[in-house]
């Protein structure tokens, strides 16, 4: 059987606020990897917080200080600078900053990288009040992750318009009414999950 470590770097919607550690989406895309193929998860490490920025994130990561390489890494951050009201441009930046650190983490292997768009939770009863604005900034923000994720050569995963699910689906909302439920990451695993065994099928025995 072959062993892979993976590598998760995000905020809220990566560490799974207000759901057990083993329903957040990492743990679930480890277990629908182990039922799909003959492939063990050595480590799975996160490094994500509730409320993390891109900045916040990139401190992070230099306090974490993960070591070696793995064969898969995931990256999902910007919903908290949309929130805060921070420029565009920081996240641009800061972004691309990430990213470079998530492509290094997967032995400067981008096709190893995927970035996750961020849901739209203003289907979601906290951000019921100001769902158009949060829908048109959102649509921004995963525009430019998937600019730079794609120029970069790593792959996109676009769970954007199954997170809308929410809004006509209360199941889908954690009892937090903000975050995604255990069955709401459960359909964004399936959405990465093709492209997580695309990048491990192809790792070396």
């Amino acid at each position: 059987m072959k062993h892979y470590r993976y590598l998760a770097l995000g905020d809220s919607y990566t560490i799974g606020e207000d759901v057990p550690f083993e329903a957040n989406f990492p743990s679930q895309l480890v277990s629908a990897i182990s039922a799909a193929e003959p492939l063990s998860c050595q480590q799975l490490q996160v490094i994500a917080t509730t409320g993390w920025t891109t900045d916040e994130l990139l401190k992070g990561i230099e306090e974490a200080n993960p070591e070696g390489s793995f064969e898969l890494v995931s990256l999902l951050i910007g919903v908290n600078n949309q929130y805060r009201g921070y420029p565009r441009e920081q996240y641009i930046q800061e972004f691309q900053l990430l990213l470079k650190q998530a492509i290094s983490f997967a032995g400067e292997n981008p096709e190893k990288v995927i970035v996750v768009a961020i849901p739209d939770y203003g289907c979601t009863p906290f951000g019921a009040s100001k769902a158009a604005e949060i829908h048109a900034d959102l649509l921004w923000y995963n525009a430019e992750a998937k600019r730079q994720a794609e120029g970069a050569g790593a792959a996109f995963a676009d769970i954007f318009p199954v997170s809308r699910l929410a809004a006509e689906q209360p199941e889908l909302t954690a009892s937090d009414k903000l975050h995604p439920s255990a069955a709401m990451y459960a359909r964004w695993v399936e959405i990465i999950l093709p492209c997580a065994l695309r990048i491990l099928k192809g790792m070396n025995a």
